[in-house]
């Protein structure tokens, strides 16, 4: 399968090296480029890619205000781009619906994958994002679902936990001897019954579901 993908970076030199590095696979396509927030939006409005790598500082409109327009209008999946791990950007990027974030500096290898990982439905994680963030994320629809989760069968609950870990279907289904469309049917379920946008929430509401508040 071909991946469409946008990079959106007001850094000619950045946006040049990512486009080269990611055309190197041949299953990942550039279809656009933008140097301003206005322009991801309109690029990705007129493109349809399956991914936008998105810078966050940026100038006419900033990354974070082109996730939430772009999230809401179109079927595209938002990584941000970030220097920092834990900054604020992070934290507002996933509020504004993205799908997760990278760091500048991540290997082209690691790169390639994490495209691949945002394109088929998942949500990419870093390790460093930790129960602070996780707190912070948290909203009242989140916390009211909590109680929901008493109602999941023990595989959905199996699949949440390893969900929660960061792993991506595949390894899910590796993990528990299942075939990758059974883990998926499973978090659509999960999505279903736990009223949550994404991924992302599943892992939000895991980590909140520890008896703390």
């Amino acid at each position: 399968m071909t991946i469409r993908i946008v990079v959106a970076d007001d850094q000619d030199l950045v946006r040049a090296g990512l486009c080269g590095i990611l055309a190197t696979a041949e299953d990942l396509v550039i279809v656009g480029e933008a140097a301003t927030g206005r322009e991801a939006v309109d690029v990705v409005r007129e493109r349809r890619p399956d991914v936008v790598l998105m810078d966050v500082r940026m100038p006419d409109m900033d990354g974070l205000a082109a996730t939430r327009l772009i999230v809401r209008d179109t079927d595209a999946r938002v990584v941000v781009l970030t220097t920092f791990d834990l900054d604020e950007y992070v934290i507002a990027a996933l509020e504004a619906g993205a799908s997760g974030f990278l760091l500048k500096d991540t290997p082209s290898t690691r790169l390639h994958e994490a495209v691949r990982i945002i394109a088929s439905g998942d949500a990419l994680l870093s390790p460093s994002v930790t129960r602070t963030v996780i707190d912070r994320l948290r909203t009242p629809r989140e916390r009211r679902s909590r109680a929901s989760l008493t109602g999941l069968t023990p595989r959905e609950r199996e699949i949440l936990d390893l969900v929660a870990r960061g792993m991506s279907n595949a390894e899910v289904a590796a993990d528990l001897h299942i075939t990758t469309g059974t883990v998926k049917t499973h978090v659509g379920h999960l999505l279903t019954k736990l009223d949550a946008r994404d991924r992302i929430q599943l892992v939000i509401l895991a980590h909140a579901d520890d008896g703390t508040d």
